[in-house]
């Protein structure tokens, strides 16, 4: 697990997910960009308390600097940091950075929240399991797959929802938010335990949204937010 993933040990409940992503995030690009810049200087200089201090409240609750600057002090040393493309959400922002190390240049993807605070990261490129199935749930919608999306979801969602249930939510998605574009890549904020939450970062025309993808202990698909908001 990389450095950061393995800090967001949090748990977002499965009844207010869609509430979370109806609203286009206030954050400005500049406020994303220097929100990155310091966690990327402060991920450069191995400066613990500065993560910590920029972690969303939930994640934040559940480190402490101890271990965070363990983390930090087991890395490769970092040589320069850079932002490359800052995209606003529905209340969330999704940033593309590079860092350089003795290895070269490593892509990195980062979800903030609508405070600018860190709610998950990760090396792009890099798929885990539960990414992996998050992700091929939403190319499954985007491709009008219903069925087969549908059979990654748990059996009481699949009691609530219907294949044509689903189709009307990514439609109506696709319709506010200007029309799909690329399933870009998936972060998982939360493995373990009961529910395990991956974001899954969808480019629009008009915007990038992270979807939130809550799986329970076994790997079944539980909630999205598309699940009830857009109806």
């Amino acid at each position: 697990m990389n450095l950061l993933a393995g800090l967001l040990a949090t748990i977002v409940a499965a009844a207010p997910v869609a509430a979370q992503q109806t609203n286009k995030t206030e954050l400005t690009p500049a406020q994303s960009t220097a929100a990155t810049e310091l966690l990327l200087q402060a991920l450069k200089e191995r400066q613990a308390a500065v993560i910590h201090s920029n972690l969303a409240e939930s994640v934040r609750s559940s480190i402490d600097v101890a271990t965070i600057q363990k983390r930090l002090d087991s890395r490769k040393a970092i040589l320069s940091t850079k932002v490359i493309g800052v995209t606003p959400g529905y209340r969330t922002t999704t940033v593309d950075a590079v860092v350089s190390t003795a290895d070269g240049e490593k892509p990195i993807l980062l979800m903030l929240d609508d405070d600018g605070k860190l709610l998950a990261w990760k090396w792009a490129g890099q798929i885990e399991g539960l990414e992996a199935t998050a992700l091929d749930f939403v190319k499954d919608l985007a491709a009008g797959r219903w069925v087969v999306a549908r059979s990654k979801l748990s059996l009481d969602m699949q009691s609530e929802l219907a294949p044509g249930d689903l189709e009307r939510k990514w439609t109506k998605l696709q319709k506010v938010s200007g029309g799909f574009r690329q399933v870009k890549d998936a972060v998982i904020a939360n493995q373990g335990g009961e529910q395990q939450l991956v974001l899954v970062a969808v480019e629009f025309v008009n915007t990038t949204s992270n979807l939130f993808v809550i799986f329970d202990g076994s790997g079944r698909i539980i909630n999205v937010d598309i699940s009830e908001e857009f109806v």
